[in-house]
């Protein structure tokens, strides 16, 4: 019931509320000779019509350094030229510097970029080093030349201690990296004993950080946060109990039963009063916020290492660091990056933006050599008084945001090509209005919810009554997510071992009526606009089975025997009379006494009712729900009961999966650009097992943990593919996620004003709509 839910939401790879959302990219098939990616020779701009683009609302943050909401990244990055570049599937490009071709659906893409990076790992010092070459003729929009100082003024920002930007580079295993950021040569040398042993004693000081950083401002947050439910439908029965908000506060965050708000003058009174009862007991805080003790472990273990490297500085030990060890210019247009040891997600942090340095710097604090690097170390003040004025090396230059508008002119220094279109605005637009607003020619491209309803008000627009018509050119990718059913294998299992064959079979019995209504339940509440997947991993990926691979199967579509339940001539009907014979014969040999087509008993630790939670306001709105209620129904012939709990808050759901107890659940997962299923699926993040929470299915696989470890040791994509699809046949063999649906993006073009020949194609989850901006034209 905290404010620990909404912020749960925002991370990558977490559990995520299922509604449709809004999308940035699409697709289209084309041919080889339509590539849009070929270096071109700058021209010039001779369009004067502006190209609008509808948007939600912009947070003005169009940095590439501090832009955080969707929207602000899209503005920030037009103007900008990222260090890697990535292809349509989301992998590195390699070779972007000389031009590289790779396949994407059949087609042939050639890519061209700032960068060949190039990644070579040494076992005998176990360091990995990256090495990125730049282009010498590439200027930034007010002509100065990008040089591999931009790159390591750009790195040294985001690595600096007093960064609080999104980026997470400075997280990262580079050699010298924890150093540079304490200052000291001690900070590579403690250990994790060490700042456990310390934590244990709790100095003073250390106590006072946590309390001041930690604390206070999560207690002062939640107080206002406590504030806000008044009026909320979903909290009315706490608020009605509680009228006053210092009482509903107390009410969630006391740590002494015995303690009366009443009695308190006011609510900064009981703030201070449970300021004052908590201490630094970030522990019990953890427990309140967000039902996990173990929820500030890595922001109090940071405090405590920061702790013991003042402590050894002051006692003498450690010399100053002037550089980060781990990253060094070898030329004008070379910079090598060392980490220590391999770890396949580094690469993704080449995913950033090439900054200038004598626009967002002081060209008088550089020089590489007497390690000055474009600002005072721990003031990157000058980088933030620039946050609402991009300046880049983009296909496009910032030129002002007036009245929710962004007005950008075209960059002729671009060296992709100077853009065909001379004059682009990103426009502030609300949901409601966004295919409106294309109809009537207030935008030209936007990006309504995907929808069934969205989708049939396109096709009512265009005269061919589809959604590619005269009007409106619909394109879709796949969210970078998926849904589903999850089962936790604590609690529903044979004789209390998750593990055992006859756990698994039967939770195979209950996922396989579960799977049978997918696509029937998914159709309804998404139409075109969303797709039945086999496999717990967002299509998306470049590691997800495809339906062309050799070992490509539908989920839980096998009986107990492993034969196929389904053939293609049946019907609909048919498929769900055998679902439910497949199921009784899992059931059966999982223990279960079957009499008459019906189970009757149900073996030790197991049961004939299990729960499912669902957060659908109440309401049934979920497109998990018909599953949910067309499952109750089978398995009630059969002889099991599903009750079906439909939270009008969410936030509850979230409440009892952190308690562990849950049994079925209905949610979805937000994907990374990396497969890696350390956090989801590794034992290690087991509630309780003190690393993480987020393996809620309780899977505790010995052989699935040292695959997916084993997974992160090398870069090779075909190679970690097939070591994935393992981990995935394992997961399904548990039968502890049923993969529901892959909801779709939309992006929609004015086929009246736009020359579709012209926009990006085969636009993906992770190549957007924009990224060929330049060869955009509008019609004549």
């Amino acid at each position: 019931m905290k404010k620990f839910f909404s912020l749960f939401l925002a991370t990558a790879m977490t559990i995520t509320l299922l509604t449709a959302c809004g999308s940035k990219d699409a697709t289209k098939e084309v041919t080889q000779s339509e590539d849009a990616n070929n270096t071109q020779e700058p021209t010039s701009t001779s369009d004067e019509t502006p190209l609008v683009v509808g948007y939600s609302p912009f947070s003005e943050k169009f940095s590439p350094f501090f832009a955080s909401t969707v929207f602000d990244q899209h503005a920030q990055t037009i103007t900008q030229t990222r260090i890697g570049t990535f292809d349509r599937a989301g992998a590195i490009v390699e070779k972007a510097k000389d031009g590289e071709t790779k396949n994407f659906n059949g087609t042939d893409y050639t890519y061209n970029g700032l960068s060949n990076i190039t990644t070579s790992y040494d076992e005998a010092s176990n360091i990995t080093t990256y090495d990125i070459q730049i282009r010498d003729d590439v200027t930034f929009s007010d002509g100065e030349k990008l040089t591999a100082d931009d790159i390591i003024f750009t790195l040294y920002v985001i690595s600096d201690p007093s960064y609080d930007g999104p980026l997470t580079f400075n997280s990262k295993p580079v050699i010298g990296m924890k150093n540079y950021r304490a200052n000291s040569t001690v900070a590579d040398s403690i250990t994790t004993d060490e700042i456990q042993a310390t934590i244990k004693v709790m100095p003073e000081a250390l106590a006072t950080q946590i309390k001041e950083t930690i604390i206070v401002p999560t207690l002062t947050s939640e107080l206002e946060w406590a504030a806000s439910l008044y009026g909320d439908e979903s909290y009315k029965t706490y608020t009605q109990q509680y009228p006053e908000t210092k009482d509903l506060f107390a009410f969630f965050y006391s740590k002494d039963e015995s303690y009366d708000s009443t009695k308190a003058a006011d609510e900064q009174q009981v703030l201070k009063d449970l300021i004052e009862m908590y201490g630094a007991d970030y522990k019990a805080l953890g427990k309140a916020y967000a039902s996990d003790e173990s929820n500030y472990d890595a922001d109090v273990n940071k405090l405590a290492e920061s702790y013991i490297v003042e402590q050894k500085k002051a006692a003498g030990e450690g010399e100053e660091v002037p550089n980060i060890e781990g990253i060094k210019k070898i030329s004008d247009y070379e910079v090598q990056i060392q980490t220590n040891g391999f770890d396949a997600t580094v690469i993704y942090a080449f995913d950033l933006e090439c900054a200038p340095m004598h626009y967002y710097g002081d060209e008088s604090l550089y020089n590489y050599n007497e390690n000055q690097f474009g600002f005072t170390r721990g003031d990157i003040s000058s980088v933030k008084e620039k946050t609402t004025t991009p300046l880049g090396a983009g296909p496009y230059k910032f030129i002002k945001y007036e009245n929710k508008v962004i007005y950008y002119e075209a960059n002729e220094n671009y060296f992709l090509g100077a853009p065909k279109i001379k004059y682009l605005q990103f426009k502030e637009s609300t949901d409601a209005d966004k295919i409106a607003g294309l109809v009537q020619g207030t935008v030209d491209i936007t990006d309504p919810n995907g929808s069934k309803t969205n989708f049939d008000q396109i096709k009512s627009e265009n005269s061919n009554g589809e959604t590619q018509g005269d009007k409106i050119y619909l394109s879709t990718v796949d969210n970078r997510g998926y849904g589903y059913i999850g089962i936790n294998a604590n609690t529903v299992n044979v004789g209390g071992d998750p593990a055992s064959d006859a756990s698994k079979n039967l939770r195979k019995a209950l996922s396989t009526i579960f799977a049978v209504y997918r696509e029937v339940s998914v159709d309804s509440y998404y139409g075109d606009a969303a797709s039945v997947i086999q496999y717990p991993i967002s299509n998306t990926s470049w590691a997800a089975p495809q339906k062309s691979d050799s070992d490509y199967q539908i989920a839980f579509a096998k009986d107990v025997e492993g034969n196929t339940i389904y053939t293609d001539s049946m019907s609909a009907e048919d498929k769900y009379i055998a679902a439910k014979t497949a199921a009784l014969s899992f059931l059966q040999v999982a223990g279960y006494t079957v009499d008459n087509n019906k189970v009757t008993a149900a073996p030790d630790g197991a049961k004939l009712e299990y729960e499912v939670l669902i957060g659908a306001d109440g309401t049934g709105d979920h497109p998990s729900f018909g599953v949910l209620t067309d499952t109750k129904a089978a398995l009630e012939e059969i002889g099991i009961t599903l009750t079906i709990n439909d939270f009008s808050d969410s936030s509850q759901l979230w409440t009892t999966l952190d308690s562990g107890t849950q049994e079925i659940w209905c949610a979805a997962w937000q994907a990374d650009n990396d497969p890696d299923m350390y956090q989801i699926y590794h034992s290690d993040n087991i509630p309780g097992n003190g690393f993480g929470i987020d393996n809620r299915y309780s899977i505790d696989d010995e052989e699935l943990d040292q695959l997916i470890m084993t997974a992160r040791t090398s870069d090779d994509q075909t190679y970690r593919k097939a070591i994935y699809k393992q981990c995935l046949d394992i997961i399904l063999d548990w039968a502890v996620e049923i993969p529901i649906y892959q909801r779709q993006n939309c992006v929609i073009f004015s086929a009246e004003r736009v020359n579709l020949d012209s926009i990006t194609q085969d636009i993906s989850t992770y190549y957007e709509w924009y990224r060929d901006i330049q060869n955009f034209e509008m019609k004549k």
